[in-house]
């Protein structure tokens, strides 16, 4: 009877071993929003818990670098742009893309027309706002594109750290500003200007290709067995979700307003949203293109003369990995 007892006890164990869930910290670049719609809907379908996972996710906001989040040890993964990992990277925390979402860019650069700004040849003088914290690396690659300097001089730009809003726009305190096709440029629309009052510059079409949205986690921890199967069943579960996301726009952008505790987001907002953001996810299925990498390398590179280059050196081959994607891609 003891030994029936034992092995009961023993077979329960192991049972709840079997059913454990690995948990998974993931730290988001920015606020809850469709721009992050394919893992919240990944959470809110239960693809997180078909593969066994435990996933919590950490919104982000204007205080919180998700590089500084990882490096300190409060996530597992996280969402970043390129420019910003590898910067990083560079700078001591060694993040490796370990797949890539997003396959087209966002980024923009919308400006008044009334204030003087049709084309690029119109932004000398101009005071341009630009976000900071990782995101202007973009905008410095670009103006040394261009060719212009971005220290206040008659010859260059001014530069205005902008806040995450347009309002600098509105107000005119700046002749242009960085918005993201699924947020702010709607937001400008919003605000009552047309379109054909805009002048507006997608960054991939300035020939700065700098990608956006990936997922990174710490080089070290891929080198233990456990956390690469955990991260390919993550990519897997999430790559899933986006794909819902992708195909079932308004039902995700309603999975976003659920999961926002902020109570801020709107779901007219959130479909807008929604139906951009799935334009930049279109195309990828999680594994990030060799030949994209190498394009923001070179775009980056192009600025290291600049005031705030955000790499000097081409990374290391450490900086991306495709063994957690052909294993989630299976």
């Amino acid at each position: 009877m003891k030994r029936l007892m034992l092995a009961a006890m023993f077979a329960a164990l192991g049972t709840g071993a079997a059913m454990a869930a690995d948990s998974v910290k993931l730290q988001l670049k920015w606020v809850t929003q469709a721009q992050f719609a394919g893992y919240y809907v990944a959470a809110a379908k239960g693809y997180y818990t078909d593969e066994k996972l435990d996933v919590t996710i950490l919104p982000g906001g204007p205080d919180i670098a998700p590089e500084q989040v990882i490096a300190g040890g409060g996530a597992d993964v996280i969402t970043t742009w390129m420019a910003a990992g590898l910067a990083a990277r560079e700078r001591g925390v060694p993040l490796v893309n370990i797949a890539q979402p997003f396959k087209n860019q966002g980024l923009e650069f919308t400006c008044r027309k009334d204030l003087g700004v049709s084309g690029t040849g119109d932004f000398k003088g101009k005071t341009l706002g630009v976000w900071f914290f990782g995101n202007e690396y973009p905008f410095y690659a670009w103006m040394a594109k261009l060719g212009l300097k971005t220290d206040g001089s008659a010859d260059g730009v001014t530069v205005l750290k902008q806040a995450f809003d347009v309002e600098a726009l509105l107000k005119g305190e700046a002749q242009c500003i960085s918005v993201m096709t699924y947020n702010e440029y709607g937001q400008v629309l919003d605000a009552g200007y047309k379109a054909d009052q805009l002048a507006t510059f997608s960054y991939a079409d300035q020939g700065v290709k700098v990608m956006e949205d990936g997922l990174y986690v710490m080089e070290s921890k891929l080198s233990d067995p456990a956390f690469a199967d955990k991260m390919a069943r993550f990519v897997r579960a999430s790559m899933k979700g986006w794909k819902y996301a992708e195909a079932n726009p308004d039902e995700a952008a309603q999975i976003v307003v659920d999961a926002d505790q902020t109570g801020l987001q709107t779901i007219e907002h959130q479909k807008y949203m929604m139906s951009e953001v799935a334009k930049l996810t279109a195309g990828s299925n999680g594994a990030l293109d060799p030949a994209d990498f190498d394009a923001t390398v070179a775009a980056l590179l192009s600025a290291v003369s600049a005031e705030n280059p955000a790499i000097t050196k081409k990374p290391d081959a450490g900086a991306w990995t495709h063994k957690i994607s052909d294993v989630a891609l299976k």
